[in-house]
């Protein structure tokens, strides 16, 4: 996930000096789209049932996915 310290933005302001945008760098702002597709499917799975780990790792060695 993207962190403030890693953005480098540049404000663009009115001539009474009051910010009206941001320009980010095309991979810094990509990167904030993915955060926030991310953080959207988590918001939406909140209220899903979770799955113990042990659960989840003896089935995918029942399935073949992980060796014994």
């Amino acid at each position: 996930m993207t962190t403030a310290t890693k953005l480098h933005p540049k404000y663009v302001t009115k001539a009474d000096g009051t910010p009206s945008a941001v320009i980010l760098p095309v991979k810094e702002y990509e990167q904030l789209m993915e955060d926030m597709s991310d953080l959207a499917v988590a918001a939406e799975r909140v209220d899903e049932p979770s799955i113990p780990h042990a659960q989840v790792v003896r089935e995918l060695k029942d399935d073949g996915y992980l060796s014994n």
